[in-house]
């Protein structure tokens, strides 16, 4: 049976109910990426006593917002509403889950929706150094692929196959999160009852200099500079020493790479470090566009950065500045009830106490942490670029040189 938490310390005019279900688009199958975006977006399509324009409107005219998102390692539903229409609305989670319509007719709207979608994506010079990076560091893993899928691959999926992939659907473990505990007293028959372990993928990360490095020719005034490797998961020691070197590198205008840039070069507004949470090994990668004329000189800031952070301890002075920038974001996501729920829901299917505090262990966490992080996870960094081409032939050079 679905496990179910409550938070409810506030009074608030408004309920929220959220439901994590373990499994996203790492149950994609080969040549099928894309399989369980379509899936949910066929479960916002009509359910049991409601047709799809009847459903939509429902929600509509009760003010409410409902949304499915599909991440790698799992299913975020979301249902937001006043509190004088919760009690009507929170069924409905129930209905689509359990009793969704899906018919082929919707399918064939969803599948052509996500095709645009997908052309629309290939428009943004990020997304695909971004898909090349991941690619070659996620070798093999679920990780390295879009959790929209392909264009290719959804060409290739079926109606036999969305209600194939709702059978393995229904059998994941899923977790409920709301701030109303009146939920508890609804009929919320979320069964779970052929429990199975999750995948757990390995994947390699030593390889050799040229299966490091990407690059995408393209005519463009920009040069997009991705540089990274996968870390750990939220669930590691690790993860707290990381956390911190992100901060130290992205946070505000007196990190690192704000000052070296944009402070004192002058060379991109676009620059920071996405490193996600992940059941798995999270992504730790730095990113940044500067112009063709400035291409050169920010990979050579980049790498000379890259290699002290590697040999280089932080100061005392920029760790403790790191922290409490770091310790500040989770006060800033515990702002609003949306960022509450999903952070809780989400450490609940991680595995983890929806209640743990990881500003309590960040004081314990030292220079030596984080350089004994860096050199194990970032030693042999992967690289992704996209631009001209004769401008990302001089950065291979220089890369095989550097790293």
């Amino acid at each position: 049976m679905i496990e179910k938490y409550f938070q409810d310390k506030h009074n608030r005019n408004f309920s929220m109910a959220m439901i994590w279900i373990n499994g996203g688009s790492d149950e994609d199958r080969e040549g099928k990426k894309g399989l369980n975006q379509i899936l949910c977006s066929l479960l916002t399509r009509g359910c049991e006593g409601f047709e799809n324009l009847a459903f939509s409107e429902y929600i509509d005219s009760h003010g409410a917002e409902l949304s499915l998102e599909v991440l790698e390692d799992g299913i975020l539903v979301s249902l937001k509403s006043l509190n004088e229409h919760f009690d009507k609305l929170f069924p409905l989670l129930d209905l689509i889950i359990n009793k969704p319509l899906l018919l082929n007719s919707q399918f064939q709207k969803v599948k052509k929706t996500t095709i645009n979608s997908l052309k629309k994506d290939k428009e943004n010079p990020f997304n695909i150094a971004f898909e090349n990076w991941r690619k070659i560091v996620y070798l093999n893993h679920p990780y390295a692929y879009n959790s929209s899928g392909y264009e290719k691959d959804i060409l290739n999926i079926t109606y036999s196959d969305i209600v194939h992939e709702y059978e393995n659907f229904k059998n994941r473990n899923k977790y409920l999160i709301s701030n109303c505990s009146r939920s508890n007293n609804k009929s919320f028959e979320l069964l779970n009852q052929n429990i199975r372990k999750d995948r757990f993928f390995s994947t390699q990360i030593e390889r050799n200099n040229f299966n490091r490095f990407v690059s995408t020719y393209q005519k463009s005034n920009q040069i997009i500079l991705m540089i990274g490797n996968q870390t750990c998961p939220i669930t590691s020691d690790e993860f707290l020493p990381l956390k911190i070197l992100e901060s130290y590198l992205s946070y505000g205008m007196s990190s690192l790479l704000f000052k070296l840039f944009r402070e004192k070069n002058g060379l991109t507004y676009d620059i920071g470090v996405f490193n996600p949470l992940r059941k798995q090994n999270s992504p730790f990668l730095v990113y940044l566009s500067v112009s063709n004329e400035n291409a050169l000189l920010a990979f050579k800031i980049l790498s000379e950065l890259w290699q002290n952070l590697l040999h280089s301890r932080i100061i005392d002075k920029d760790i403790y500045l790191a922290k409490i920038k770091l310790e500040s974001s989770f006060l800033f996501s515990k702002q609003t009830l949306d960022e509450i729920l999903q952070r809780k829901i989400q450490l609940i299917g991680f595995g983890l106490d929806p209640n743990f505090d990881f500003s309590k262990n960040i004081k314990n966490i030292n220079s030596q942490d984080i350089i004994e992080v860096t050199n194990k996870y970032l030693a042999k960094p992967f690289l992704s670029i996209y631009g001209d081409k004769k401008i990302c032939n001089e950065i291979n050079k220089m890369w095989l040189k550097n790293f």
